[in-house]
Parts: C-alpha cells; structure tokens; sequence
C-alpha cells in the first residue's frame, strides 16, 4: 500500500522532504562520533562566549552548578597533587613500575566519556537559560519617583487604594477593629494563603486571604502569648498561659505538649518539622512534630526570652534576651554556637534575618534598630527609631525591611541593609494603637501588623517574591487536598535531621579534601597546640600557691587560747597539778593490772600486743 505525500512535503522536484524534529538536549550527542562530540563542543563554548555577560553568566551559573568553581579547581589541584606525591614505600618494583606505566597512558573511553558529559552539561545550560528567560516573567518593582520633589515615603495607603492600585490588589488594604480581645499576633503559612491572628485575651482565628473569609475561630479562655502554622495552613500551635496546644484549621485540640510550659515565642523548621519554643524558664526545646518526641533542650541560663526567629539558610535559631546579647543555637549543640552583645545596657526586643542569611537586624529597648553581618559578625550600620522602641522588625522575600515602633511602622528598601539609607522607603501610622508584631505575606506586596486594637493589612510594592518556586513543599496557594497529602507525604520522606542544622549548611555533602600533606600538617599543628596547653597548665600547676588550710585555727577562741597559753596564774598551775595527779594515778593503775600478764604479752606477737 503506497503512502500519500502532500505537496508541503515535497521539495520543488517531488522528492520527499525530510520530516523536521525538534531534538531535546542529549539527543544531538546520540550517535555521534568522538570527532563530531568535539566539534560541537567547541561550537557552544564559542556561542556562550559571544553572549552578553549577564547571559553569559547565567549560562555558567547553570553549568557549573551550586558548586563554586574555586573549591572544585582547589580540590583537583589537591588531588592532583597526591597523586605527585604518593607514598608508594610499600610498593615493589614491579607494581611502582606498573603505576607509573598507568599514568603515563591515556585512557580513551574515558575520555570520550567525559568529552560527550561535557557537551550535554552546555547544552542543557544553554535551553535551562532560555527557559529561565520564557518562564521568569515578572520581576518585582518598586515604586519611583517621577521627580526630585515627590517622594515615596509620602505616598499613603489611602492614595494607593484610590488612585494606583487595581481592585484585586487594593482590596488587601484594610483594618480589622478587635478592640476587647488585643494584643494581637499575626502570622502567614508558606504559601500566603492563610493568616494566623492569635489575640492576647484568647482569640485565635484563621482567614482566608484570598476571599477574605474567617475559616475558623475559637476561644480558649485564657492568655495567649504567641501561635504559629505548622507544615501548612491545616495546623498550627498555640502557646496558651500554661502549655503549648496543637490545633487544626477546624479549632479541634489534637495534643499538648506538657513539657512546654509559659511559651513566649515559637518557630516551627519547615525541613526538619520541629517546633523551637523559648519561654520564662529560659529554656530552648525543640520538638518533632511528625513523631511527637522531644529532640532536645538547652538551658540559655539568661533569663526569660520572647525574641525567636530561625535563619532561612541554615535553621539556626537565633535569640534575642533581655542582657543585650543574641545567641545562635542548634539541636545538636548543648552550648550556644555564636554569642553577640547587639544593644549594650537594654533588652533585645526583635530580631530578624534575611532571605539568604547574610544579615540580621536587631531592635533594641535603645531605640536603636541595628544591622548586623552574619559572614562576620560585626555591626554594619544602625538606625534610630521615634515614638517608642522598635518592637517587631521583619525582611520580606526581596529584602525590604519592615519595623514597628510606638504607633508608627518604617520600610526602607533592601539597599538599607547593606549601605546606611538617608530616609524610609515608606511609612504607616497606625493612629494610637501599638503596634506588637510586623509580618510581611509571602508572594505578595502585603504586610500584616498586629497592634493593641486589632490587625491592619497594607500594601507594600515590591515586597513579595513574583516568581513561585513549585519544587518547594507546601508554597502553592492553590492546591487541593490531594495535593496536600502527596506534599506532606513528600516532604515527610525528604525529611532533614536535627544534626544537619549548622552554621555553614555546605559543608554538609560535601567531600573532604584529600590532600595528604595539608591533613597531616593539619594533625601536626593540633598535636603541637595540645602539647603546648599541657605543657602551659604544668607551668601554670607548679607556680600556683598551695593554699594554707587552717582547719579552724583562725578562729577567735584559738587565737584567744594562743595568747593565754605563756600566762601562769594560779589556776593555770592548779590544772597542771591535776594532770600529773591523773597521769601518776593511771600509770599505778596499769603496773599493778599487768603484774600476772606479763609472761604472757611477752610471748604474744608484736601484732597483738596492742590488745594487752
């Protein structure tokens, strides 16, 4: 049975023209031969080259991958290296012999091998670029000016909702007036999806932001200092007047954790699913909430603390406390990691860290709103707070910095972090009502803000990250139940554990140095240095005075009774006759007791003669 052919498959004399195939990356080394491999090689290397360098660097970023190049040429220099300088002692002849003949020769598969990788890693840099440049299509702004006479920082949230915004996005600016039920706490889940408020006279609710509907809401009848979300939106943990309460989205009670009690401040770890709680005992504990056990406890031993916020790049907690300093601390460590003194003389009363770990920003009962470098730890810059000590401070996802002082909320622009701004980006004034905790919604240009008299939502442009990453575990505002589950499912699987929380998180699979002459230099200095403190402690041992115990001798009777003992009265005389009278008394008593025994303690051993 013949085949029909159209005339657009046909060139212009008939002949069949050859069917078009898009090939996917790794296709176009299929088949190909080592010559070909090398040619389309030196063909990308040359495309990459001629590109701009803000491609180009995107295109290298993707090859190269999340390791940095210089630890990789380091590490190949070491191993090479090695290689140099291999002990071969217990090698014979024969087999030095043989290594180096293996050295000496190339091996061809494997080169091939390698030359082929090397084509497919640029070729699936190239489309991951592009494809970076087709789904990135939204980039966050911030507002500008038009001129020198305007200024953002006089922009209102009044003016944003009449005149610049669209509807769906000015309906995100409103109040909520809960005048008998305040302070009120207000937290986001990843997604942005649901908001927490949790009020200080037992008021915990949930709201829908998209349809600003309340999902639920109950009374617990008594004090609550802080609440959370946990994994998602579908639980969340209450720290009430005594214990810490799990609920879910319904307001059903699913357990209490009795070992947490009076729980100032809470953050729940994504990745490892634990809840790091920090209350008046001054007592760090760190509980999983998948199985329920309790990972760890530390005692600070610096009083009561209420400032609590995790680091997103390395799920370090970092703690505010009330002498000034902020400590750094992991589960596996008994002993804080890193210890600062951020506001000398006044309490720390916020805290908070940026996206990618680099900075913190602390509030203080000075006034002071500081920045600190975390690569460093050293303070960068500071800024000064009216109406009242700053008392919550937050970063969004592109680095604004949010801060509630008195009545009065300041934004400065994400530069501010890293170089001292003259004036705020923006400002709020809340109208008489203090604020208690700043919180700005992920994938949103919204900030929430609890105070004395209810919650307020605002609009922030350029505050919430425009691209949603759809790898990331419960950060989709819009999945269903069957979503849910499968992610919960997922994320219990990819699960962390607590010892993988440290200072630097790359560290972590990675694989050590092989360097044999560093390694042993490494364990020559550590052998030194432990001579020389043994050596220092002896030193330190033989010089040190013995202390002089004077087992009550310097106390006023026996003082008083050395000065006495040379003075001869006459009572000191009659206590003298009495003695010898006693002793010449005792000395008759054992002659004449002993007369008859003699022969026989003389015969007994020396051993026994005590007993005669």
């Amino acid at each position: 049975m013949s085949k029909s052919i159209s005339k657009s498959d046909e060139h212009g004399d008939g002949t069949p023209r050859p069917s078009k195939k898009t090939k996917m990356a790794g296709e176009l080394t299929l088949g190909a031969t080592h010559a070909q491999i090398l040619e389309q090689r030196k063909s990308l290397k040359k495309q990459i080259h001629s590109l701009p360098q803000d491609q180009k660097s995107k295109v290298l970023s993707h090859f190269h991958g999340s390791y940095r190049t210089d630890l990789s040429k380091q590490r190949l220099k070491n191993l090479r290296e090695d290689d140099k300088h291999q002990d071969t002692s217990n090698m014979s002849d024969i087999q030095r012999h043989t290594l180096d003949k293996r050295k000496r020769r190339t091996n061809p598969a494997l080169q091939r091998q390698m030359s082929r990788r090397e084509t497919k890693r640029l070729q699936n840099a190239i489309m991951a670029a592009d494809a970076e440049e087709i789904l990135h299509t939204h980039t966050s702004g911030l507002v500008e000016v038009e001129n020198d006479m305007e200024r953002t920082i006089q922009l209102t949230q009044q003016q944003l909702k009449n005149e610049h915004l669209q509807e769906s996005v000015a309906r995100n600016i409103f109040d909520l007036e809960l005048k008998q039920y305040g302070p009120y706490k207000l937290r986001y889940d990843r997604s942005g999806r649901y908001s927490l408020l949790a009020g200080g006279a037992g008021h915990v609710s949930i709201i829908d932001q998209h349809s600003l509907a309340l999902t639920s809401e109950f009374f617990v009848n008594e004090t609550v200092r802080d609440a959370c979300f946990l994994h998602n939106g579908s639980m969340m943990a209450v720290a009430q007047e005594k214990n810490v309460f799990v609920y879910d989205d319904k307001g059903v009670e699913i357990h209490r954790m009795d070992g947490h009690r009076r729980v100032m401040g809470m953050e729940f770890l994504p990745y490892h699913w634990l809840l790091a709680t920090i209350g008046h005992s001054g007592q760090l504990q760190y509980q999983d909430t998948s199985t329920g056990a309790l990972v760890s406890q530390h005692r600070t031993k610096m009083g009561p603390c209420g400032a609590i916020r995790q680091n997103p790049f390395n799920s370090v907690v970092h703690l505010g406390h009330t002498n000034g300093t902020v400590t750094l601390w992991s589960p596996s460590s008994s002993e804080y990691l890193v210890k600062l003194l951020c506001h000398k003389g006044s309490p720390v009363t916020s805290l908070a860290i940026d996206r990618s770990g680099r900075y913190m920003v602390t509030g203080g009962g000075d006034s002071k709103v500081k920045v600190w470098d975390l690569r460093m730890y050293k303070e960068v810059h500071s800024y000064n707070t009216y109406g009242g000590a700053p008392t919550c401070v937050d970063i969004s996802q592109t680095g604004i910095l949010g801060i509630g002082h008195g009545c009065h909320t300041t934004f400065w622009r994400p530069e501010a972090l890293r170089v001292k701004m003259k004036e705020p980006y923006m400002k709020h004034q809340l109208s008489g009502k203090g604020a208690e905790s700043l919180r700005f919604r992920p994938f949103e240009d919204v900030c929430g803000i609890g105070h004395t008299m209810g919650i307020s939502s605002i609009v922030i442009p350029g505050s919430g990250e425009p691209n949603l990453d759809s790898m990331e575990h419960f950060t989709n505002p819009y999945m269903d139940t069957k979503q849910r589950r499968e992610a919960e499912v997922r994320s219990l699987l990819e699960k962390l554990s607590p010892d993988m929380i440290a200072l630097d998180p790359d560290v972590i699979g990675t694989v050590e140095e092989s360097n044999l002459i560093q390694r042993r230099q490494r364990m020559r200095h550590m052998a030194e240095e432990a001579d020389a403190r043994k050596a220092e402690e002896a030193e330190a041992a033989k010089n040190k005075k013995e202390k002089k115990r004077m087992r009550g001798r310097s106390k006023i009777a026996k003082k008083l009774a050395r000065k006495h003992k040379n003075i001869i009265d006459d009572n000191m005389l009659k206590l003298k006759e009495l003695r010898e009278k006693e002793k010449a008394e005792k000395e008759a008593q054992r002659v004449g007791e002993g007369g008859d025994g003699d022969s026989d303690a003389d015969e007994t051993p020396s051993a026994l003669k005590r007993f005669f």
